[in-house]
C-alpha cells in the first residue's frame, strides 16, 4: 500500500496481513539524543554519562535513553497512522537489547488486525488497526517487538466488514517476559545504593513540568500524524500532544524518584486516558506494585499516574503507564 504524506492511509485503506511502506531509517546520534534531553529532562544516568554508561554495561559506547528509542519505533510506525484520531493501547513493549549513541534503526509495520468502530452520529466514522511493530539495528538485530492500536479514520459510514478480535493489554502483570529482556550481564554497583521504596507506597514528584516543544519531537522522531502539527486539527483549536511525549515526561518524574534506575526494561500498560495540549503543567505520581529478583539486582514495576492541569482548572488524569525498571 502507498499513501501520499498527508492523504491516508485511511481504515478502508488496510488488510490483515500486509507490510506497510517503511519509513526512513534513522542514526540517533549525540544531536537527537539532546534534542529528546532538552524536551523531555530525562535524569536517566546511563544516558547522560558515557563513562557511567561503559562501567554499568561493559561495553564502549554511550547509551540511547529507551524511552527516546521507542520514541522512533514509534515515529516510524506513523506510516500507518496519518489519519488517527487516538492510540487506545500497547502490547508487549519490551526493549530487547541496548541501543548506543551511533546505531541506526529501522522498522518495519505489519497490519495484525481490524476492526470498525462502533458508528456514533456526533463523530465520523473511525476504526480500530492492531499494528505490529519490529524494529532492527544496522547489524539486522532486534531491539523492540510490540505492538499498538490505533484508531483511524474512515473515508466513509460504509460497512467494511472488519470485525477482527483485537484483544487488550491483560491486567494482570506476567514479570517473566520481562525478566528474559532484562540485561543480566551489567554492573548496577556504580549507580549506588539499593533505594527503599515498599511495595503499595506511592510517591509524587514534587517538580511539576510544562509541557513544551511538543512539535520539535514530533519532527525529530519523524511522527507523521497531522494532529500533532496542526492546532486546526485538535479540540478547540489546540494542538494535540503526541502521547510519547507525555511518556517521556513521565519517565523523566519517575527517575527523579528513582536516581538508581538503571533502565527500562519494557511496558506492562500504557493508557493514555486524556489528551495533553501544549503549555499543560503534569505533575506524576508513582507507586511501586512488584519486584522480582534478577541475576544483577531487582525489576520494579510501577503505575505511573500522569495529570494535567490546563486553564487554571483541576488537573484530570492523561495517562496510565506501567513500566518495568531494572535496579538495585
Amino acid at each position: 500500500m502507498v499513501a501520499p504524506a498527508g492523504d491516508g492511509p485511511w481504515f478502508e485503506d488496510f488488510t490483515v496481513g500486509e507490510r506497510l511502506d517503511p519509513a526512513p531509517a534513522i542514526t540517533i546520534g549525540l544531536g537527537e539524543a539532546a534534542v529528546y534531553q532538552a524536551i523531555c529532562g530525562d535524569p536517566l544516568a546511563i544516558s547522560l554519562s558515557r563513562p557511567l554508561a561503559e562501567a554499568v554495561t561493559g561495553q564502549p559506547g554511550a547509551v540511547v535513553n529507551p524511552a527516546l528509542v521507542l520514541q522512533v519505533a514509534i515515529g516510524q510506525s506513523t506510516v500507518a497512522t496519518r489519519k488517527v484520531v487516538a492510540n487506545l493501547f500497547y502490547r508487549g513493549v519490551r526493549q530487547l537489547r541496548t541501543v548506543r549513541v551511533g546505531e541506526t534503526l529501522t522498522t518495519v509495520v505489519t497490519v495484525r488486525g481490524l476492526r470498525e468502530a462502533s458508528a456514533r452520529p456526533d463523530r465520523p466514522p473511525r476504526g480500530l488497526v492492531l499494528l505490529g511493530m519490529q524494529t532492527h539495528d544496522d547489524q539486522g538485530r532486534l531491539v523492540l517487538d510490540f505492538e499498538r492500536c490505533a484508531l483511524v479514520r474512515r473515508r466513509s459510514d460504509a460497512a467494511t466488514g472488519h470485525r477482527d478480535d483485537l484483544g487488550g493489554t491483560p491486567e494482570e502483570l506476567d514479570m517473566a517476559p520481562f525478566v528474559e529482556a532484562a540485561p543480566t550481564d551489567w554492573d548496577l554497583s556504580p549507580l549506588g545504593a539499593p533505594q527503599e521504596w515498599p511495595v503499595g507506597e506511592s510517591r509524587s514528584d514534587p517538580l511539576r513540568d510544562t509541557v513544551t516543544d511538543a512539535p520539535a519531537l514530533v519532527r525529530l522522531t519523524q511522527n507523521l500524524a497531522p494532529i500533532h502539527r496542526d492546532a486546526s486539527l485538535g479540540q478547540g483549536g489546540k494542538r494535540l500532544v503526541y502521547g510519547g511525549h507525555t511518556v517521556g515526561l513521565a519517565q523523566a518524574g519517575l527517575v527523579r524518584l528513582l536516581p538508581t534506575a538503571a533502565t527500562v526494561v519494557g511496558w506492562h500498560l500504557c493508557d493514555h486516558s486524556g489528551p495533553v495540549f501544549e503549555d499543560d503543567v503534569v505533575d506524576v505520581t508513582a507507586t511501586l506494585d512488584m519486584t522480582e529478583p534478577v541475576a544483577n539486582g531487582r525489576l520494579l514495576a510501577f503505575t505511573v499516574i500522569v495529570r494535567a492541569e490546563r486553564g487554571g482548572a483541576d488537573p484530570v488524569p492523561v495517562l496510565d503507564w506501567r513500566p518495568i525498571v531494572l535496579a538495585l
